[in-house]
């Protein structure tokens, strides 16, 4: 069954987990240049997780566009770095589950904030998603947005470019006040707007919420949107140990909360900063047992 008609079916679809903090917890820096440096071991990170009962793999090119790769220096071109992300999770997907083309921020702000325009982003995700599609995903996650303005320049990239299906999710520093990005977009916003412009599912993850919290946001996404909606939340708040982010959240306690956003109205779920291979098989065995 294609993406796209499993998100019409609402269907119940599980994502993967976490894959900076994977990286980090194999020695390796986390993003998009270990598809090219490390192949290897973002190739085992993926297999775990597809060994767990996920339904989809995410691709390791959060970020990778042209203009965060260079404003960061990261020394890499976009076509490789993207099309060894496609081909890895490719890879260990096999033909039993889709791969989404991970997009995310460029990391730099839009004019009044910052010195871009929004056809500057727009031809960075252009660039990716074409891409991506040409190295075989089966969709899109617009991810860990924190602006509206900018998840809805990658949203209408892909859209316009391509013909996949496309979620997006924001990521929200507060459960209350109606939900809010750091920019300030409540969740309500973000929904109806996503929806207008063309998503095929919208929904939340990272942030500063832990699992609970994500949930009271799925439920207002919910009532502002017939779309399918999606929750990744993190193994728990992020915590400051020394120098050090830490997500300690066991992965028992994140598939109860996982539970929390089901019956908040989340169709599609996952993890996010901190999950591991063990939380997704914890929310595998959870939807399983229901």
């Amino acid at each position: 069954m294609k993406l796209s008609a499993a998100l019409e079916n609402k269907d119940v679809i599980l994502l993967d987990g976490a894959m900076g903090t994977q990286l980090d917890e194999h020695g390796l820096t986390a993003g998009g240049r270990a598809n090219l440096e490390a192949p290897e071991t973002v190739l085992v990170i993926h297999r775990e997780y597809a060994q767990c009962g996920c339904h989809a793999l995410t691709t390791n090119t959060l970020t990778m566009n042209r203009i965060y790769l260079e404003t960061h220096n990261v020394g890499v071109s976009p076509r490789d770095v993207n099309k060894a992300g496609a081909e890895l999770a490719k890879q260990a997907a096999g033909t039993d589950r889709y791969v989404l083309g991970d997009i995310g921020s460029t990391g730099q702000l839009l004019e009044p904030y910052g010195t871009y325009k929004e056809s500057q982003f727009y031809d960075a995700f252009r660039e990716q998603a074409e891409i991506l599609t040409g190295s075989g995903v089966d969709g899109f996650i617009v991810e860990t947005m924190f602006d509206l303005r900018e998840a809805i320049c990658a949203l209408r990239a892909c859209k316009d470019n391509t013909a996949l299906p496309v979620a997006v999710t924001m990521a929200f520093a507060t459960e209350e006040n109606g939900g809010r990005t750091v920019m300030g977009n409540s969740a309500e916003q973000c929904a109806k707007s996503l929806t207008e412009a063309g998503a095929d599912a919208v929904g939340a993850n990272c942030g500063d919420l832990d699992p609970s919290q994500m949930a009271v946001v799925v439920s207002l996404l919910k009532v502002a949107t017939s779309l399918p909606v999606l929750a990744q939340p993190n193994a728990g708040k992020p915590k400051l140990v020394g120098e050090e982010t830490v997500f300690d959240m066991p992965p028992a306690a994140f598939a109860a909360g996982i539970a929390e956003c089901r019956r908040a109205g989340a169709g599609l779920v996952g993890g996010c900063c901190g999950t591991t291979p063990e939380h997704i098989r914890a929310v595998a065995e959870m939807l399983g047992g229901k």
